[in-house]
């Protein structure tokens, strides 16, 4: 379930979701740190809920994304902001 708040996350949870997609939270480093907040409180209420983190992550910005209660990071930038690539094959 994707979730944009705390409390969604825990609402989901407590309905039955085992994965909470946490969505353009804060991360580490920002003064609120949403996303680990969020997660702290989704991992302490429901430890088997597997906790993602998504958007707007990039490579420079992956470890401000990494903690203890993050399972799972998606990072859209890898299939949206590819370099295409132009080539040919010929039979």
């Amino acid at each position: 379930v994707e979730c944009s708040s705390a409390d969604e996350a825990l609402a989901a949870a407590g309905a039955g979701a085992d994965i909470i997609l946490l969505d353009n939270l804060a991360p580490r480093g920002s003064p609120s740190q949403e996303l680990h907040a969020a997660a702290a409180q989704v991992k302490a209420a429901h430890p088997r809920v597997t906790v993602e983190a998504s958007g707007g992550i990039v490579l420079g910005t992956l470890p401000q994304f990494l903690g203890p209660h993050i399972d799972v990071v998606s990072m859209g930038c890898l299939t949206h902001s590819a370099p295409a690539l132009d080539f040919a094959l010929r039979v």
